[in-house]
C-alpha cells in the first residue's frame, strides 16, 4: 500500500530542496521526522509537513495501517515553473533573474 502527498509551487530552489529530501529517502517515517526537525535548512518544515500529510493519507484510507511500520518509499523534488523578474541596472538597463519553484513529492509505504 502506497500513499502520496505533494506540495506544488513551493517557493524554494529545487536544488536546495533536494538536499533535504535526500536525507529521508528510504528511512522509517518516525526517524525521518526526527531528521527533518534537526536539519538546519529553511525547507525542512515544508518537507516535514508533506511527510506528515502522506502519513495521514495512509492512516485515513485504511484502518489497519500501523504508523510505526511506514517507510519513506519515494521522495523527490521536481522543477516547478519559474517566475521571471527584472532588476534595475545601471544606465537604464535591466537585469533579468528567475525565482525558482519546486514540486515536492513524498510517498510512504508499509512494505519493506
Amino acid at each position: 500500500m502506497k500513499k502520496r502527498a505533494k506540495l506544488k509551487y513551493a517557493r524554494v530552489s529545487p536544488q536546495k530542496a533536494r538536499l533535504v529530501v535526500d536525507l529521508i529517502r528510504g528511512r522509517p517515517c518516525g526517524e525521518a521526522i526526527h531528521i527533518l526537525q534537526a536539519v538546519n535548512k529553511g525547507v525542512a518544515p515544508r518537507v516535514e509537513k508533506v511527510l506528515r500529510s502522506a502519513i495521514e493519507n495512509a492512516t485515513n484510507t485504511s484502518s489497519d495501517v500501523d504508523v510505526d511500520e511506514l517507510y519513506v518509499r519515494e521522495a523527490y523534488v521536481n522543477d516547478g515553473p519559474r517566475q521571471k523578474r527584472v532588476r534595475p541596472a545601471p544606465m537604464g538597463r535591466a537585469y533579468r533573474y528567475q525565482r525558482r519553484t519546486a514540486h515536492i513529492v513524498v510517498v510512504v509505504s508499509d512494505d519493506k
